[in-house]
């Protein structure tokens, strides 16, 4: 392969005064600096090519590692999230941190320099919990395997309803609050939007999305079970928020004769009520409610337990011991779970709802295996995205080392021509110059990588070195 080379001397051979000539002298040293294929300041001492000494981490606790009463242990309640932000960020091994905190599952998405030994440490202080106790039911990936966990969770493969479409809302809540609290940077931020696409693709292309089944659809699938009619059964619904949304429209769906819904904004009990025919009341009309209720499903953000023993006993007592059917979706739990050791109440946890689930499960394991497929080339289209961006500091390096030469090298000659030297000597001079001092470098190079058989940095040379001869690209 032969260099396609344009003299610099015939860019200004023909110049016939000074007029006009430092404009043409900046322009001759502009274009000998881009067409420079590739000159590198030497790499300082204890350095190497790699700009980016941080590892992605996902370190966690799911429905398969820890149960419920592990979780809630370990779960950020929304007014905890600022402050822990601001704490995991601020720890000196990592740059970048967000929090997913659901029912099933809290996560922390970190960049970091120690792998996950300074976030362990950190989240059992933050709960006072044993880092031992922690250690035996978290799971950790770094790198590339922390993007295809992210990737999974957010299409629903890691979820405890295979291809649950809610994780995917949650996980966009938390990257945004975790943007909102400046604990994003470039790396996560970054990571995000890819993640975020594949999971969009996943959905659009499989059929792990049809059919949506949820932990709020295998809540009111059980409870079919013992109710053959649900016309004729009253359900109190306790909290608001989406995954009770979920509950309502299935009970709706199947026919429920009357849906109460609680929530401590009663505004937004009410807003869901209208919506599905309801009616909705404060917390405070609770022990009333549970009167009537056949079927009891709660899921809320409170830290302590909304319904307890004695005021299921006393509710009991005036429906004269009818039983009731009670699901406890909330981690931490809403129910007590003394509760369940009343004759008349069968009460189930999320993860007495695992029966359900897998049934389901089942049914979307082709869906899955598609799935995964397309989780494997969006964790390749990441992986070739960062190694692109980490080639951007070299790129900047040998662009500013470019830029310092010309510079050099026009000052130099704008000076002689002030001296009044010759204009076609300071050109031809300058074109010499700039030739000699970029070519320095890699020839020394050239030679050391020949004289020790180096033929891989000579194949590599010829690709960065040498433009092709027929290259017609504007360099500028």
């Amino acid at each position: 392969m032969t260099a396609a080379f344009v003299p610099i001397e015939s860019t200004c051979a023909k110049v016939p005064s000074l007029r006009g000539l430092p404009a043409v002298l900046a322009l001759a040293a502009r274009q000998a600096s881009t067409e420079s294929r590739l000159t590198l300041t030497p790499i300082p001492a204890g350095q190497t090519l790699t700009t980016d000494s941080m590892t992605l981490l996902a370190l966690g606790i799911n429905h398969r590692t820890a149960a419920v009463d592990v979780r809630e242990r370990v779960a950020f309640t929304p007014a905890q999230l600022d402050a822990a932000l601001g704490e995991l960020k601020r720890l000196p091994a990592v740059s970048e941190a967000a929090v997913l905190s659901t029912c099933n599952r809290t996560e922390l998405y970190c960049v970091t320099s120690d792998g996950a030994k300074s976030v362990l440490e950190w989240l059992g202080r933050f709960h006072r919990l044993p880092v031992e106790e922690l250690t035996r039911c978290s799971y950790q990936h770094l790198g590339e395997e922390a993007v295809r966990h992210l990737i999974r969770v957010a299409v629903g493969l890691d979820s405890m309803v295979l291809g649950e479409p809610q994780i995917l809302g949650q996980l966009k809540d938390a990257y945004q609050f975790a943007r909102n609290s400046v604990g994003l940077g470039g790396e996560l931020e970054q990571l995000f939007q890819h993640i975020f696409q594949v999971a969009k693709q996943v959905r659009t292309e499989t059929g792990i999305g049809e059919n949506p089944v949820s932990v709020a659809y295998a809540a009111v699938s059980m409870a079919s079970h013992i109710f053959d009619d649900f016309s004729r059964a009253n359900a109190l619904l306790i909290g608001a928020g989406e995954t009770i949304e979920l509950v309502a429209r299935h009970l709706k769906e199947a026919g429920i004769a009357n849906l109460c819904i609680a929530n401590r904004t009663v505004s937004r009990a009410e807003r869901l009520a209208d919506e599905l025919g309801g009616s909705a009341i404060g917390l405070e009309g609770i022990p009333h409610a549970l009167e009537n209720a056949d079927i009891v499903i709660a899921s809320t953000a409170s830290q302590l337990p909304i319904l307890g023993k004695g005021m299921v006993e006393r509710a009991l007592k005036k429906r004269r011991y009818k039983p009731v059917f009670m699901v406890d979706i909330a981690v931490p739990r809403d129910i007590e779970p003394q509760v369940g050791d009343l004759d008349d109440v069968f009460l189930y946890t999320v993860d007495d709802l695992q029966e359900v689930i897998d049934e389901n499960r089942r049914h979307r394991e082709l869906a899955a295996a598609q799935a995964e497929e397309l989780i494997r080339q969006g964790v390749n289209a990441w992986q070739h995205l960062k190694r692109v961006r980490s080639g951007g500091e070299v790129i900047k390096r040998y662009r500013s080392h470019g830029e310092q030469l010309r510079a050099e090298c026009e000052a130099q000659a704008l000076a002689e021509l002030d001296q009044g030297r010759d204009p076609q000597e300071v050109v031809a001079q300058l074109a010499r110059q700039l030739a000699n001092r970029f070519m320095h470098h890699p020839t020394l190079a050239l030679r050391q990588a020949s004289g020790d058989d180096r033929q891989d940095i000579l194949q590599t040379a010829q690709t960065l070195l040498l433009a092709p001869a027929d290259s017609s690209q504007d360099p500028s």
